[in-house]
């Protein structure tokens, strides 16, 4: 064995054993989960029907966000409190806006949510035919040459003459 790979093979140990030191100290601990298993499956229940507010296309339940392990704890707070799932929900929508249901109800305030996409595909569709029906009426209006001077091109193609 050369020194080369003597130096190589005391690194990689080295290296492992830093890491094996090192790994477990950052890892965190698993959150605890309430001590009483009915608030935990109304908060997996009422946490589904949530957005997270910084993952935004998550649910709170399956967010890992700092601020939705608060807003879990928020919910469970609510419910120790006795509130029913509607009155959470009313809480939460007037602390942070309909935005934070998963699912916002259909009122005037998130009509644009709901019939938005579908009122932009709409007018695309209208543009679109628009577009191609006075492409269509252009193309047709087109002047056409006549007969004179169709012969008159026939006459300089064949002559090689240039105007």
């Amino acid at each position: 064995m050369n020194l080369q790979s003597v130096f190589l093979k005391h690194v990689c140990v080295a290296s492992w054993l830093v890491m094996s030191v090192v790994a477990p100290l950052q890892a965190k601990e698993a959150a605890l989960l309430a001590e009483d298993p009915v608030v935990e499956k109304r908060l997996v229940h009422i946490s589904e029907e949530l957005r997270c507010l910084v993952c935004q296309n998550e649910s709170l339940a399956s967010s890992r966000a700092e601020l939705a392990n608060d807003l879990r704890e928020e919910v469970r707070k609510l419910i120790r409190e006795d509130r029913s799932d509607s009155q959470i929900k009313e809480y939460l929508v007037t602390r942070y806006g309909d935005f934070v249901l998963y699912r916002p109800e259909v009122k005037p305030l998130t009509w644009v949510l709901w019939f938005g996409p579908f009122l932009l595909m709409v007018l695309g569709l209208i543009g679109m035919v628009y577009y191609l029906r006075q492409r269509q009426t252009e193309q047709a209006n087109k002047s056409v040459l006549s007969d004179e001077d169709r012969r008159k091109v026939q006459e300089i193609l064949k002559s090689g003459d240039a105007p």
